[in-house]
């Protein structure tokens, strides 16, 4: 090995508790190191950077940011051997920091890109502090694996108050649990008892295979009985499964013993014979989704550019869909596929910490094909087992940096749970919107359209025209259920619904709606006809679908399947304006300078609902901005038919007065503050009433 100049020169930093290592990965494309060429993480900044045989981007760092010295990481899978220790028996659903050598073995050695740009091998045995340095990389935690702790660490669980609360009925032996069943279906796994009535309900489908209809979930919401038991993880220690649906939580009961005499269950008989939901949790890490069918047949692997699958990184489904979705679009390709190449030279920020960066690594990783290779398969194996090795080939690449950036500080993002997949869309194309606006090369504007909103008086045939831009369009999809088909006595009937098209739901929401109305023009309360039109079309619409109806302020969700054609002609929505002959109604109101400040987080709640923001901050402004999103979604629910529900916010004032300069009476400041006006607009107020 060559001796280095550099060895002495630079500056070299050993990694403390709090330092940020990405030795994982490179942070400006896929290659890690379980490639034959591993990754050069730098010795001064522990950035990952892929070699030679890549994009070369550890010498793109090191010029950049003139650290010249790195170390070399590969992983190499050790054998596993015969005989293992047994677990340890989980008690906290938890991932820990332990190191890595116990599952590969770790090649390490130092290159410096002073001397040479492919990274020449330097000799570092007479420098201790370089020795150091290797050492303390080798043995820090990764920073995938300190997000993946961070996100995944939960307390221990605790007994609620829905728990110690509970009331039982009178003693309701159960049949024996071979033949035991679900009470609305023939499943005789992944059971879960109510403990307050005995009834039996499966629980909800699990990746992996366990089968479950929620049932156990439709009795709490029709009989309001909160806590559950899953038989098969019940133990003669006392423990097992309970599930709080009033608190949407794991807990503890412990008079569990007690609880299940009441069903004839002696607790100390019990044997664990399913799998807890821990176990699950922690199994479907290392899931691969997306490789069988319904049915468990293993699905063909497609290999090469735009067939690169994204790996699980913990309940990222709704991540994965949204990513595959928008880079399917020729718009965000074009941007993030060009400055993979351009933006890494002009860039300041670290590459981790950087949404350009990170959003050009993921275009590259997705639409390349580099991280999609076929594997060589030799000519003398079976059918089952090459489609074996193709699959297992098909590993997809692991956007963590970009959920960790995208996630940060987010209440729900930046956790490890299942999230709902539109709301991480609106997450983030707000924050592209944020990222990219100073750029000016917002890909975000290919969904950015505006609706026309036409209300028309059918007394004076008067009407009026309003605009409001778009990002989102809410869609009320038809309702019709099928014929009951005919079942056995005591069987239970279950609702179908027709399937409606795309066409049809735009039509429900866009088209005319009778109203009742109090014209301008008439002085008197009459009806009105009121429509939307799109006066400007976006590249890209995105519809949310809303199949939820309220029922007593409880939403209910019908099972409507939506038929979308390949090809859809929206141009009988187009609007033009002001028509020859129309006339508009007078305008009635004076509006303030701007908006009061609304409540962020319950207005984020209501949209999250799928009410437009408009209509929520009308609802914030009605209810006092009092930080209720219970009481502002009953009052959208009750004005949801109002004409003028979504006409931009005005905030009535009458006519000046020759008041005096004076501020006003602060009483009456602080109750408009608390409404949301800021004090300049209250006193503005205030003065000119």
């Amino acid at each position: 090995m060559a001796q280095c100049p550099h060895v002495s020169s630079s500056n070299v930093a050993t990694p403390t508790h709090n330092s940020q290592v990405f030795k994982d990965e490179c942070t400006l494309c896929f290659a890690n190191n379980l490639n034959p060429h591993g990754v050069d993480v730098c010795l001064s900044c522990f950035n990952g950077g892929c070699s030679r045989f890549h994009h070369n981007h550890a010498f793109s760092h090191s010029s950049k940011y003139s650290h010249p010295l790195v170390v070399n990481l590969r992983l190499l899978l050790k054998q596993k051997l015969e005989v293992e220790e047994s677990p340890k028996k989980l008690s906290k659903l938890a991932i820990s920091g332990e190191s890595e050598d116990e599952k590969y073995e770790i090649l390490s050695s130092v290159k410096c890109y002073a001397c040479d740009s492919n990274g020449l091998e330097i000799d570092f045995s007479f420098a201790p502090r370089i020795r150091d340095a290797v050492d303390g990389v080798i043995a820090a935690v990764s920073a995938r694996k300190r997000s993946d702790i961070q996100n995944w660490e939960v307390g221990e669980l605790t007994v609620c108050d829905h728990v110690t609360g509970l009331e039982q009925g009178h003693v309701n032996p159960l049949e024996p649990q071979s033949i035991s069943h679900c009470s609305e279906c023939d499943l005789k796994e992944n059971l879960w008892l109510c403990l307050t009535c005995g009834n039996l309900g499966c629980g909800r489908q699990q990746m992996g295979g366990l089968a479950g209809n929620g049932h156990g979930l439709s009795h709490f919401l029709n009989s309001a009985h909160p806590i559950s038991c899953k038989l098969g993880t019940i133990t003669p220690e006392g423990t097992a499964d309970i599930y709080c649906y009033a608190c949407d939580y794991e807990r503890i009961d412990p008079n569990l013993a007690g609880h299940l005499k009441n069903f004839g269950i002696n607790i100390a008989s019990q044997q664990k014979t399913e799998r807890t939901i821990t176990e699950l949790n922690l199994e479907f890490q290392n899931f691969q989704f997306g490789m069988t069918s319904e049915d468990g047949k293993l699905l063909e692997p497609l290999f090469g550019p735009g067939y690169t699958g994204l790996a699980n990184l913990g309940n990222s489904c709704y991540m994965a869909s949204v990513l595959q979705l928008i880079f399917s679009l020729n718009y965000f390709q074009n941007r993030y596929l060009e400055t993979f190449y351009t933006h890494t030279n002009i860039c300041h920020d670290q590459p981790a910490s950087c949404f350009v960066c990170q959003m050009s690594k993921l275009a590259h990783g997705i639409h390349s094909g580099q991280f999609s290779d076929p594997p060589v398969i030799p000519a003398d194996v079976s059918a089952e087992e090459s489609q074996k090795l193709r699959t297992d080939a098909q590993i997809g690449i692991a956007p963590f940096m970009f959920k960790s950036l995208v996630g940060k500080d987010h209440p729900e993002f930046s956790t490890m749970r299942q999230q709902d997949a539109f709301e991480f869309l609106q997450h983030l194309i707000r924050t592209a919107e944020i990222k990219e606006r100073a750029n000016g090369e917002d890909p975000t504007t290919i969904f950015k359209h505006t609706l026309e909103d036409r209300l028309q008086c059918t007394r004076c045939h008067r009407v009026r025209y309003g605009v409001a831009a778009a990002l989102f369009d809410t869609l009320q999809v038809p309702v019709r259920s099928l014929p009951l088909e005919v079942v056995a006595a005591g069987e239970k009937v279950e609702v179908k619904y027709e399937p409606v098209t795309l066409l049809e739901c735009i039509r429900q929401t866009w088209s005319e709606q009778d109203l009742e109305y109090t014209c301008a023009e008439c002085k008197t309360k009459t009806n009105a006809v009121r429509e939307t039109r799109v006066k400007k079309f976006p590249s890209v619409f995105v519809f949310t679908m809303n199949r939820f109806v309220f029922e007593n302020y409880v939403p209910k969700k019908f099972g409507v399947d939506i038929l979308a054609p390949e090809f859809l002609d929206l141009e009988e929505f187009r609007g033009v304006g002001l028509k020859d002959g129309e006339i508009e109604l007078p305008q009635e109101e004076i509006t303030l300078p701007s908006e009061p400040q609304f409540n962020q987080e319950v207005l984020g709640q209501l949209e999250m609902m799928g009410f437009p923001a408009n209509r929520g901050k009308k609802a914030l402004q009605a209810t006092g901005n009092s930080g209720d999103v219970e009481l502002a979604m009953n009052w959208l629910i009750e004005h949801m038919e109002d004409p003028d529900i979504d006409d931009p916010i005005k905030f009535t004032i009458s006519a000046p007065s020759a008041s005096t300069n004076s501020s006003a009476p602060e009483v009456d400041v602080t109750m408009l503050c608390d409404m949301g006006f800021t004090p300049q607009q209250a006193n503005y107020a205030l003065k000119q009433t």
